[in-house]
This record gives C-alpha cells, structure tokens and sequence, in this order.
C-alpha cells in the first residue's frame, strides 16, 4: 500500500515537473509557428512587388522597343521621302544642265543660214539666233525702200515738167507746180528748162543709189548670216590675245653697244 502510494507520489512529481516543459514547448511551437506565418506574410509581399516591378520593366522596355520600332519606321519615311526628293531634285538639275548644254552646244550650219536668207531677208539671224541684227538690216531695207519711193516719185514730177516746158503747149503747165505761187518765168524758160533736165537726171541717179543700197543690204545680210555661221565654231577663247608692250632692244658689236627703245607686239594662241 505504501508503496502504491509512493508510486503515485512520483507519478505526480514527474507531471508536474514535465508540464511546464511541455507548456513551454507548446509556445515554443506556437512562436514558431507565429514567426513562420510572419515571416512568410512579408515574402509574399516582396515577391508581389518584385513581380510589379519585372511587369513594369517588361512594360518599359516593351514601350521601349514599340517607340524604337516607331523611330525606325518613321526615319525610313523621311529617308524615302527625302531620296525621292533628292531624286527630282537630281533629275531637274541634271534636265536643266541638258538644256543649258544644247543650248550652248547649237552649232548652225552654214548652208542652211545661207539659204534661208536668200529666200528671207532676216532668216539666216533668226536661225544663228543673232537678233540684235534683225533692227539693223530691216532698217536698211527700210530706209531704202522709202529713199527709192521718194526719188521715183521726184523723178516722175521733173520728168514730166521738163516734157511740159520743152513742148511749148500752153496746156500743159505742170511744170509751174514745182515752183513757188505765182512765179513767173516768162524770158527764162531755157535756164528752166536745163533746171528741169538736171534734176530729173539727178533724182534719177538717187534712185538708182537706193535701188543698189537695197540690194546691198540684201546681199550683207545674206553674207552675214553665213559668215556667223561659218565662225560659230570658231575658237574666241581668252588665250587668242594680242599685247602691245613697250620693249628695250640692245644691239651690241664689238667696239659699241646700242640701246634702241620701241614696242613689242606679243601672240598668245
């Protein structure tokens, strides 16, 4: 019996002395697992952010390469656009330098200047495209158009006036219209008569004068147009030159030595 007792005394004892342990154990386990849900709460937190932050980053450098993609796209547009624009502006320059090249390179040919002024007085410098000419020989042909017309017509009247005075036909008088109102010539009509036959020999001859100067200035234009022609090839580069120069010429024997001054005339070609 007192044994059983003293068992059960143990028994007791042992519990309570295990039961503090076991309590301690027990919050042990209780902290421990307190810190591991704490700790585990705040992980689950830097993992989120870490996840926005590479989403945001994925973000950025998606919108990165998108603008990338649009820079590209948009400096291809502008280097085509401006290969197209270099392109005619290459091609007009390169159109403007042909025209400025045949322009320059308009050779006449002789033959055809020639006959176009024969057929038109004027042509032959339209074609060498000389126009400066055109108010000079038109001129001529002007003024000797009008000089013949005059002189015809002045010929015409003293002819006829000296045909009037020499009949003696008191009808005919058309000689007094070629002098003064009222003129008389009674007692000197010899002296008129050789008046009359002077001029009407002498507008004669002027009228012949203009008929030749028309035909020279005919003939000049013609000239002239291929003479133009002939030397539109003709080199008239700065290098043809003349220079006229003083010069010092030294002549020198063996008993004197002469110094003689004058000009010196120089060919560059």
């Amino acid at each position: 019996m007192t044994k059983t007792l003293s068992q059960y005394i143990l028994i007791i004892l042992v519990a309570a002395f295990l039961a503090p342990a076991r309590g301690a154990a027990q919050a042990r386990l209780i902290v421990d697992d307190s810190t591991k849900v704490s700790s585990v709460k705040p992980i689950s937190k830097k993992v989120k952010k870490q996840k926005k932050a590479i989403e945001a980053e994925m973000l950025k450098g998606e919108t990165i390469e998108m603008l990338t993609d649009t820079i590209k796209r948009i400096q291809e547009a502008k280097l085509q656009t401006d290969t197209a624009r270099l392109r005619m502006m290459a091609e007009s320059v390169t159109k403007e330098n042909l025209k400025k090249a045949t322009r320059t390179a308009f050779v006449p040919d002789p033959k055809r200047a020639l006959w176009l002024a024969l057929v038109c007085p004027g042509a032959g410098q339209i074609y060498n495209r000389k126009y400066w000419k055109l108010p000079i020989f038109y001129g001529g042909f002007l003024g000797c158009t009008y000089a013949l017309m005059w002189n015809q017509q002045m010929y015409r009247d003293y002819s006829q006036a000296y045909l009037d005075i020499m009949d003696n036909d008191p009808n005919t008088k058309s000689y007094l219209n070629m002098l003064p109102p009222n003129y008389d010539i009674t007692g000197r009509e010899e002296r008129f008569k050789t008046i009359f036959k002077n001029r009407k020999n002498r507008y004669r001859r002027y009228r012949d004068m203009s008929a030749f100067a028309f035909v020279g200035v005919y003939v000049l234009s013609v000239i002239d147009a291929y003479v133009d022609a002939q030397l539109s090839v003709f080199d008239i580069s700065p290098d043809l030159s003349m220079q006229l120069q003083p010069a010092v010429i030294q002549q020198s024997t063996p008993l004197s030595r002469q110094t003689a001054y004058g000009i010196g005339c120089s060919f560059n070609f």
